[in-house]
């Protein structure tokens, strides 16, 4: 059976190149011959369609993609309570610290842990717009090869490439964002101040080793910065693929669509 439908499929595109047919047509009975063969193999050829697609038009339809994705994920998290207000991003106490919070929590201590949490919050969404140039460029210097990799990859392969193309330099442009944001937002006096009432219910320093150093602060928070970055980033992602009303521009519409979604 199967092999007697991929004859049909032959047949209807030899046709097809003997005719004078518009290449509305063509594009029709292609439609109908990739529907024929999915029923009888339950592939598409989605891929292989999007394979025609040119070089120029794979590399411009993923880079407009990214750039769509890190502007939305930038101007979501960029603004006030874009981290606090996000569970999904949400800076919270270093693990190391859990013990703490639930010390200072259990005596009443709430408001000086959640100025604290919040401070780091605060810094990460003033510091967080200052990246946008670091991804334009990582954009534009794409090669086709890694377009190409992207278009057929994961859900989040373009964010995955961004991970490990960007994160070492986006880390050394940030930090001194956060660094400025957290003295803005008082982050290293709210951590002295963390301190000092741990000391008040520890007077023999047993819990010393779950306050972590005041060094740490600044590349914690950035870190964690950045991970709510490629959160955000790839929530873009999946739903430009996925999602065809999410392809806002023709060249999205194209190359995604290419795949079959």
């Amino acid at each position: 059976m199967l092999k007697n439908k991929l004859i049909i499929i032959t047949s209807l595109t030899t046709t097809l190149l003997l005719t004078t047919a518009s290449f509305a047509g063509w594009q029709d009975m292609l439609k109908d011959a990739d529907k024929v063969l999915k029923t009888s193999t339950g592939k598409s050829t989605a891929s292989n369609i999007g394979s025609t697609l040119s070089n120029d038009q794979i590399s411009q339809g993923l880079k407009e993609a990214l750039d769509v994705g890190v502007k939305t994920a930038v101007d979501m998290l960029g603004k006030k309570n874009g981290f606090l207000s996000d569970q999904a991003v949400k800076i919270m106490l270093p693990e190391e610290m859990e013990t703490i919070e639930k010390l200072l929590r259990s005596a009443g201590q709430e408001e000086i842990i959640d100025d604290y949490v919040s401070s780091m919050n605060r810094a990460a969404e003033q510091a967080v717009p200052k990246v946008t140039d670091v991804f334009v460029d990582s954009i534009s210097k794409m090669s086709l090869r890694d377009a190409q990799s992207i278009l057929s990859g994961s859900d989040t392969a373009a964010t995955d490439y961004f991970r490990k193309n960007t994160s070492k330099q986006l880390s050394q442009l940030i930090n001194p964002y956060i660094k400025s944001a957290m003295d803005k937002n008082q982050v290293t006096q709210y951590y002295q101040s963390l301190s000092s009432t741990v000391k008040q219910y520890d007077s023999f320093g047993l819990t010393k080793k779950y306050l972590g150093d005041v060094e740490d602060i600044n590349k914690y928070v950035t870190d964690k910065t950045l991970d709510g970055l490629f959160t955000k980033i790839a929530d873009q992602e999946k739903l430009i693929r996925a999602n065809p009303m999410a392809r806002s521009t023709d060249i999205l519409k194209d190359v995604f669509g290419s795949l079959g979604n």
